[in-house]
Formats: structure tokens, sequence, C-alpha cells
């Protein structure tokens, strides 16, 4: 059985990029925590560390902190269990999350198990189409993407679709395109994107326009709120989800592109498949509240996928 002190040091030390804060944080010394980390090497007889600026993990080392959080989670639901009493204990739960689910229903999703449960968030943002990384790395319990295959040792959830419309303000449409949609005004008209994993913009140019992903210009806005605010201000346009773009179309502040033309991007929830009390709740919480937010799938033949 591997040394709990050892992989809570490994976990310590790639959490905080450095082996100082590293023990700060667990209030031991420096000299500590490199013993641990080297006699969990020699025991693993792998290299778990590079030793650079930040701190990163090898592959190894990624396969035993997802190791190690597995069980400190189940260690820390028993705790819960056995001191019922201790109600300072605080169990961190790590989600991946898409940008746009985050602006939208996910906090409504887990706001009732946050007002009555003893738990810190540690969300880690991604493109839908590559939050499964950070749960196959060991980084998270769970994530939410548009991949429907589950990794081993995991299960999927299908929570619902996420359909993502082109939209454009008035004064935008009235100078790339003043006679009308066509492909020519997207070689000159600048386009949003979230980031260079985001591929609906691609997707949604060469689908129904027949443009590829270098023939036009793009701005690149890592946060959800700032891409629709440079959408409304008429600096770009965009693939904006319903869930935010259905009050701007209803105050007239965008407008829908190409009406009828649309991209359905399912998601789904992959967990640990643990038997765990807490990955129950996340997940009955977050079936939950997609029901109520997003749509079914059965009203979207056509899905999206990576």
């Amino acid at each position: 059985m591997l040394d709990l002190r050892q992989l809570a040091a490994l976990s310590a030390v790639i959490e905080e990029g450095s082996f100082e804060r590293a023990a700060a944080r667990l209030h031991i010394t420096q000299s500590a925590i490199s013993q641990r980390i080297k006699q969990l090497e020699e025991r693993l007889g792998e290299v778990l560390l590079v030793r650079t600026t930040p701190v990163q993990a090898t592959v190894a080392g990624q396969r035993v902190l997802k190791h190690f959080r597995q069980v400190d989670l189940l260690e820390q639901e028993l705790m819960n269990e056995l001191s019922r009493c201790d109600e300072r204990g605080m169990t961190r739960v790590s989600i991946g999350v898409n940008a746009d689910s985050l602006e939208t229903w996910f906090p409504d999703a887990l706001a009732p198990l946050l007002q009555t449960q003893p738990l810190l968030l540690d969300l880690k943002v991604d493109d839908q189409d590559a939050t499964q990384q950070l749960l196959k790395d060991g980084e998270v319990l769970g994530c939410i993407t548009s991949i429907p295959r589950a990794l081993p040792g995991c299960i999927c959830v299908p929570l619902g679709v996420m359909l993502y419309r082109c939209l454009a303000s008035p004064a935008y449409l009235q100078r790339y395109f003043p006679h009308g949609v066509e492909a020519d005004g997207f070689r000159q008209a600048p386009v949003a994107e979230f980031s260079a994993k985001d591929q609906l913009q691609n997707r949604y140019l060469q689908d129904f326009f027949g443009i590829g992903a270098h023939d036009y210009s793009r701005h690149r806005i890592p946060s959800s709120h700032a891409f629709c605010d440079l959408i409304v201000r008429g600096l770009a346009c965009g693939m904006v989800p319903d869930q935010q773009g259905r009050p701007l179309l209803e105050r007239g502040r965008v407008r829908e592109m190409t009406p009828g033309r649309h991209l359905a991007v399912p998601l789904y929830w992959h967990v640990w498949n643990l038997s765990s009390q807490l990955a129950r709740q996340l997940t009955d919480a977050l079936v939950r509240e997609a029901k109520r937010q997003l749509d079914p799938f059965d009203q979207h033949p056509v899905l999206i996928h990576p």
C-alpha cells in the first residue's frame, strides 16, 4: 500500500507548483517534502515530477495523482460520516467545465448542493471538446464534455443539448453584409472565437458556407461574457448558446445571421465510477438542472461531436 503522506506531498507540489509552497501548505519543511517524494519515486521506480518552474507532473505522476485524489475523496467522505460533529471539515471537489455552461446553467445546478454541503469548488475551465483530458489526467473528479465515450473507470451520463446560433449586431450586419449574409462577407468580417480549441465557428462556416478554418479573420476572446459583449458592440459575430443569446435577441441587441442554421452541441457528465456519495450528489444535481435548462436530445437529431 502506498504511503498517504507521500501521496499528499506529491499532490501538494503539483497543485502549488513548487516545493516551497507545498511545504507551507502541509506545515512541514521543504526538506521533508522532497524526502517524501523521493521515497515515493523509489517505491514506484518512476520519476513523478519534472523539476521546472512551476513543477509539473510526469505521465506517471499524473496517474499517481489521479489514484490519490480518488482515495482522498473516499477517505474524506468516511471521515465526515464518522465525525459529523466536526462542522469545520470542508471537502474540495475539482470539476472540469466548459465556459458557456459555467456562465449559464452550471451555477444553478450546484447552488443547492453548496448551500447544504461543506464543499469547496475547484473549477477548471476548458472547451467542451477538451475537458475530458482533465479527467483522464486525474485533475478533476468529473467533467462536462461533448464527448459521449466514457473513459475506463468512469461513467458517462447524458445531460442535454446547448443550441448555438451565429449572432451579430445590426451595425455589424450593415457594415459587412449590407446585401445579405453570403460567404464572401465572412472573408472580410471579423469572427469571435473563445480559444484555439474552439471549433464551433469553423464548423459553422465550413458546413454552411464552405469557408475553411484559415480563410477568415478572428478575435480570440477567452471569456464567455466578453465574447458576447464584443458581438453586441458590433466588433464581431460568433456562435452563442441560446441561454445567453435569447435575451439579446429579444431586446434587439443582436440578430441571428442565418435563421434555421445552428449547431447542436451535446453535453455529458463524466465522473469516476466510485462508490461515492458526493459523486452521486453531483450527478443528481447536474442532471436535474440540465433537464430544466438544456434541450432534450430527441429535439436535435444532428449533433456536433468532436
